[in-house]
């Protein structure tokens, strides 16, 4: 077995985050993108004593649960892995891939891995976009989409895309229109010469506003009432309602002069409009800015809200820590009945969108706090009763578990876009007396490799409650 080697082999499983794994001679491979069942061809690209990982080449013989896929970019594009598959067959994957993971970690004398729970829509689900400008290949024409799948610099132009609706697709395919009718290049990775970057497409499942925000760098000046007209062009009667429910609430441009290859607001400028819109979720209004983080799947993220509010029980006369707060949407969801929740948030755009939305819903028991969950839960005066852990894909730093720990309360529910993360993280919950008692998924993104885990875990009443609160700092928080 060597190196840079071409090999064929048949699946036997798949591993978190979507590893196709097959034997080859004593060792176990593992490829990305590869199904159970599927026979492929692969280049051994790493060998190591503890590991060996291929690039999937071919797929020789289909599994037997695969079928056509529905999208014309797959696999191309790099967004989806599962296009081929039932949404039935989707589940059993990745419900056996997170419990089979989980198994390694957790410890428990009772059953407590519940399954998967299912997204309510599988195709236009999505009710946000961030499309990368770019070429198809080296020297091409200038086109708008995703990466190719296993390529940093080729676009795959994703104007058919099955995870976002008609309206996203329209102004995508005139947003290209009008930016490849300017000749202005797109802003090169390698020179940071170029001028459109990316575009930002976000709308509201249920009242449909949509907000297309076109970022590019500094380094030219065309029309961009010409970008507003052709974005009003693409959705009937430009202000109106569209087929698929949606009318234009703003029109933004945004300038990012970063050499990251990611979205950064250096400053925003209304070109139509405004700079928001209005989303419902399970009876709450929540306001969504360009940048504010808000669950991607409105529909799917009432599934996981609902599952959060049944594992963390009642929250009558408690006062509840939802850590890693974004927007606030969880606390908002559990503070009608709470005596207090306290919110902690490390982007200020999020935390005054979390402030504006309580106002909005009426809650005047809910305190938004900006800063880092590491320093400012020092200054935390309340005590917990109930704990929300949401953190980012990294987990809990290592240094603010022990502070969470401290407070000994009896459950906490721990949601993890990433489930290693989460994994790692059990092992000083567990250490701590925590004991899982409940585990589900959901299926947030169809298609695609990624999962929701909603963990309850509780402590025995002999053990909670009995920890001195976290030692006070003398920093302080950020105010917004």
């Amino acid at each position: 077995m060597r190196k840079g080697q071409i090999y064929e082999a048949e699946v036997i499983r798949c591993d978190y985050p979507g590893r196709g794994i097959a034997p080859l001679e004593d060792r176990e491979v593992g490829i990305h993108g590869a199904l159970p069942g599927q026979k492929i061809s692969f280049r051994l690209t790493r060998k190591t004593s503890s590991k060996c990982e291929g690039l999937l080449l071919e797929v020789k013989e289909r599994a037997q649960d695969e079928t056509e896929s529905d999208c014309p970019h797959f696999p191309d594009c790099g967004g989806c892995l599962y296009r081929t598959l039932s949404p039935e067959a989707e589940l059993r994957l990745k419900e056996d891939q997170i419990r089979r993971m989980m198994e390694q970690t957790v410890v428990s004398d009772r059953p407590w891995f519940e399954g998967i729970y299912d997204s309510p829509d599988h195709t236009g689900y999505r009710n946000k976009m961030e499309f990368t400008f770019g070429d198809a290949y080296k020297g091409g024409p200038l086109s708008l989409g995703m990466h190719k799948s296993g390529s940093f610099y080729d676009i795959v132009c994703t104007e058919n895309c099955r995870i976002v609706d008609e309206d996203f697709r329209r102004i995508l395919s005139a947003v290209l229109d009008y930016a490849r009718g300017t000749n202005l290049p797109y802003f090169h990775r390698l020179t940071h010469q170029g001028y459109f970057r990316h575009l930002l497409i976000r709308k509201a499942v249920y009242t449909g506003e949509i907000l297309v925000d076109l970022v590019t760098t500094s380094q030219a000046n065309p029309d961009l009432g010409a970008f507003a007209e052709a974005v009003l062009g693409a959705i009937p009667a430009g202000t109106g309602t569209s087929a698929s429910g949606g009318r234009i609430a703003g029109i933004l441009h945004t300038f990012n002069d970063s050499v990251a290859d990611t979205i950064h607001n250096d400053r925003t400028e209304i070109l139509r409009g405004q700079d928001f819109f209005y989303e419902k979720l399970l009876g709450l209004s929540f306001k969504i800015t360009p940048f504010s983080f808000f669950q991607t799947n409105s529909r799917g993220a009432e599934v996981l809200y609902s599952l959060v509010r049944d594992y963390i029980g009642s929250t009558k006369d408690k006062v509840v820590f939802d850590l890693y707060s974004g927007t606030g949407t969880i606390a908002q969801i559990l503070a009608p009945v709470a005596k207090h929740v306290t919110g902690i948030e490390i982007v200020p755009e999020a935390v005054a969108a979390a402030r504006e939305n309580a106002g909005l819903n009426g809650l005047d028991n809910c305190t938004f706090l900006c800063g880092d969950v590491l320093k400012v839960i020092d200054e935390l005066k309340e005590r917990p009763d109930l704990i929300i852990l949401d953190p980012p894909r990294e987990g809990i730093h290592p240094k603010a578990m022990p502070k969470i720990l401290a407070y000994g309360v009896e459950r906490i529910v721990y949601v993890s876009c990433k489930a290693g993360s989460l994994k790692r993280d059990l092992v000083p919950l567990q250490a701590a007396g925590y004991r899982v008692e409940r585990m589900s998924l959901v299926n947030m993104f169809p298609g695609t490799g990624h999962i929701e885990t909603v963990c309850l875990l509780k402590l025995p009443p002999v053990l909670s409650g009995i920890s001195e609160p976290p030692a006070e700092s003398a920093g302080s928080h950020d105010s917004v």
